[in-house]
């Protein structure tokens, strides 16, 4: 049960965004901006950075629906296990491993984030918007995470409507709810 009165039929975030439509506006605009719009990075890579930067902060909804996002951009969910497992050793390029490594750092603190860390990113290829887009997603998702947990938002377990809403996510984008 929530902590505050949110709708019962709404999981996660998207309960607290029907509480406060007005944060939740700029907050869908934020994820929207950042994990589907145009980018050199593939929408696939950015939600696989929210994915582990949520799963390392224990959130289930948030690394379970992008999870599935990022699942659906990429034909499957073996390298989204992978990648929250470990990252270092999954079939994932040279350059995300590097920018995942920065994202990790700012999930548990950013000013862990060194300047050798920003050189290995650059040196396997990742450009400034890259770099600076990681570490925004980072700083979001530990936003969000806490947002959903800290509410104590209802979180349920069942995988397929996670894979459903990962669907609209890689489809639709983040401006409107999936339910």
């Amino acid at each position: 049960m929530a902590h505050i009165p949110l709708p019962e039929d709404l999981p996660g975030i998207s309960g607290a965004f029907v509480f406060r439509p007005e944060t939740a506006k700029p907050m869908r605009e934020l994820a929207h901006i950042l994990l589907h719009e145009p980018n050199s990075l593939t929408p696939g890579e950015r939600e696989l950075i929210a994915t582990y930067v949520s799963s390392q902060n224990d959130c289930y909804f948030c690394q379970t629906s992008h999870g599935a996002a990022a699942a659906s951009h990429l034909g499957g969910d073996e390298v989204v296990r992978l990648v929250k497992t470990d990252y270092e050793s999954s079939p994932v390029s040279p350059k995300l491993k590097a920018l995942l490594a920065i994202a990790g750092k700012v999930q548990r603190d950013g000013k862990l984030v060194t300047a050798e860390d920003v050189e290995r990113a650059r040196r396997e290829g990742a450009s400034d918007v890259e770099i600076h887009d990681t570490v925004l997603i980072a700083a979001a998702f530990c936003m969000y995470n806490r947002y959903v947990d800290g509410l104590d938002t209802w979180q349920p377990r069942e995988t397929g409507m996670y894979a459903q809403m990962g669907q609209h996510l890689a489809k639709q984008g983040y401006l409107k709810s999936s339910r």
